[in-house]
């Protein structure tokens, strides 16, 4: 995975004051009632504001090619049952008849 597949908790935290900071801004401009008098800042800042949370949501669900192995692996031994024809697994390179 390269530096820019991972998420750390930093920038997360970052994120989500980005966003607790957008809606302050907000709130404090609907007080004023100045809030459509600040579209293109606000225009903006909710553009970074969403080019970062998309970011943040391709991190989280990016899967690794050894996680994705692992998962399939996982599901493949899910559907798995026991052989049916009674033989030793211990020794399943015998045919049925015991040779």
């Amino acid at each position: 995975m390269t530096p820019d597949e991972t998420w750390d908790p930093r920038r997360a935290e970052q994120l989500v004051e980005m966003l607790r900071a957008l809606a302050r801004r907000i709130v404090d401009l609907d007080r004023g009632g100045d809030l459509l008098g600040e579209s293109s800042s606000l225009l903006r800042a909710m553009g970074d504001i969403r080019s970062e949370l998309f970011r943040y949501e391709v991190r989280q669900t990016f899967e690794s090619p050894e996680a994705a192995e692992h998962r399939r692996i996982v599901e493949e031994a899910r559907g798995w049952t026991p052989d049916e024809t009674g033989r030793d697994e211990e020794e399943p390179w015998r045919k049925p008849d015991g040779r």
